[in-house]
């Protein structure tokens, strides 16, 4: 079972910052179904002189993101993602640092994901994670992801956690653009996205309802 990880949104908690921060997972298993649709539009694109090394939700332009989303919300079977979605004014002030914030809330957001059956059932997991850009949020990410797994798997499991370039997987890439439509809900209140994805959604959890914001 492969679980692509992403996030939009920011970790600032000042407010120049985004007000909400959001972790979205898509859990997927071979054959990748999407892969194939994918590929055929962005060598489309390089045939129309768009020069294409993969998709980002923010960076391409509306008509082919337009495609991206057909593609996701005819390609996707099940209800493969998840999200967690934060209101940051919601955090405690001793949350509202990242090396505590950030692994928390992935660590809820994948307690979610591995509680399916149908994840909890796998031979081995697959977390795959664009590549962070700071070494001291690597390791953080990579503690809570083992320590999770670990406590979620069935006895004798497998897993593995990979770090890499977006570029490289569809997955990720999917993953990118499923949390910037959720992200944009919530943000911004625009829900044309979101619409696309939305029966493949199995979860929108706000985390901080459920804890004591003042213990943070």
């Amino acid at each position: 079972m492969y679980i692509f990880l992403d996030e939009s949104g920011d970790l600032g908690f000042t407010s120049a910052g985004s007000r909400y921060f959001v972790l979205t997972s898509v859990v997927m298993k071979r054959p990748f179904t999407l892969y194939d649709p994918l590929d055929s539009l962005r060598y489309d694109c390089l045939e129309r002189h768009i020069d294409l090394e993969s998709f980002h939700c923010a960076n391409d332009n509306r008509m082919l993101r337009g495609q991206v989303f057909d593609l996701i919300g005819t390609g996707l079977t099940g209800k493969p993602i998840d999200s967690l979605v934060v209101e940051k004014t919601m955090a405690g002030l001793t949350l509202q640092h990242e090396e505590r914030f950030y692994p928390e809330m992935l660590g809820h957001l994948l307690q979610s994901v591995l509680n399916r059956a149908e994840v909890a059932k796998a031979r081995e997991a697959i977390v795959i994670t664009d590549t962070p850009p700071l070494r001291k949020r690597r390791q953080g990410m990579e503690g809570v992801i083992k320590t999770t797994l670990a406590r979620m798997l069935p006895p004798g499991a497998h897993y593995r956690i990979l770090h890499h370039k977006s570029g490289s997987h569809y997955g990720l890439q999917v993953a990118d653009y499923c949390s910037w439509a959720i992200f944009r809900k919530y943000e911004t209140g625009d829900t044309s996205a979101y619409e696309m994805i939305r029966p493949a959604i199995m979860s929108e959890i706000d985390v901080l309802e459920d804890v004591d914001r003042h213990n943070c």
